[in-house]
């Protein structure tokens, strides 16, 4: 896949300044990246649909580019954040794409503002904040084994959070770290201090009692089997409650799906995103 060119831009907004890109041209696709992970951990999904699509990404609050802000984060105010993108770039109507905490954010933005929803895909993610942040066995292993001991070991646990095991081990650890490092912007051993905020926001969030509101909206649910983050059935309750949505469980696949299988998933977003920007307004 040939690279496209992507312009950098910043918008200054009364919560600070945001920073986001935009890329490519078509119809425009809002693309909104879960914790800690900064706009160009899309990168796999623009330089595939950015020659048929607008690809607009953008940095959360306190992540990347864009500054945290003042008040206490909440994920109505990071819904406010990707319209007030759109608006800057005088978009009406938009494809909403959301992966984990973007999911909910997305979700958000389309249950308050459904008119300029063209359609929504749902990778990754929960209808409700708290099933995240709650802390199961796996999920408390998982994440001590990302925050402590050497560079190395934290970088390998990290990757063991959002990918699988057999994954990891068909493939370089050093290389697939690296890989990971240039998407999030940041070495792997190293948490950005903004996630708790972030997980604080998703755990007080939940889009469970009014969900059922965007049916009829073109509806992709994707997720991994071994997804420990948003185990698949919180995908299926997502596309219960939506009436309408398709689900897709990819069943060697983990949290960082969009990565770990680009090429599947880029083909099913092309044919969802081609479909519902096909359908009359």
């Amino acid at each position: 896949m040939t690279s496209v060119g992507i312009e950098r831009r910043t918008l200054a907004t009364p919560g600070g300044q945001l920073s986001y890109a935009v890329a490519g041209s078509g119809p425009p696709v809002l693309a909104i990246q879960g914790a800690g992970v900064p706009g160009s951990g899309w990168r796999p999904q623009v330089e595939s649909l950015a020659h048929q699509f607008r690809l607009i990404t953008f940095d959360n609050r306190g992540v990347g580019k864009s500054s945290p802000g003042k008040d206490p984060l909440t994920i109505e105010q990071m819904a406010g954040d990707a319209l007030a993108i759109a608006d800057a770039e005088r978009i009406d109507r938009f494809h909403l794409l959301g992966h984990s905490m973007g999911g909910l954010i997305a979700a958000h933005v389309a249950l308050n503002s459904r008119s300029r929803v063209v359609s929504l895909a749902l990778l990754n993610t929960f209808a409700n904040g708290a099933h995240a942040t709650g802390l199961s066995a796996r999920m408390v292993i998982l994440g001590l084994r990302s925050r402590l001991g050497t560079r190395s070991m934290r970088r390998r646990g990290m990757m063991r959070m959002i990918m699988p095991d057999q994954y990891i081990r068909d493939h370089d650890p050093v290389a697939l770290a690296g890989q990971l490092g240039g998407l999030f912007g940041r070495d792997l051993a190293d948490q950005p201090p903004i996630i708790s905020a972030q997980l604080h926001a998703m755990s007080r969030y939940s889009a469970v009692p009014r969900l059922r509101e965007l049916s009829g909206i073109p509806t992709l649910v994707m997720s991994g089997a071994h997804d420990p983050i948003a185990p698949p059935a919180c995908g299926k309750e997502i596309a219960s409650l939506i009436g309408g949505a398709r689900f897709i469980e990819f069943p060697d696949a983990s949290h960082a799906l969009p990565i770990q299988c680009a090429a599947e998933v880029n083909s099913l977003l092309f044919e969802h995103l081609t479909a519902a920007s096909s359908l009359p307004v």
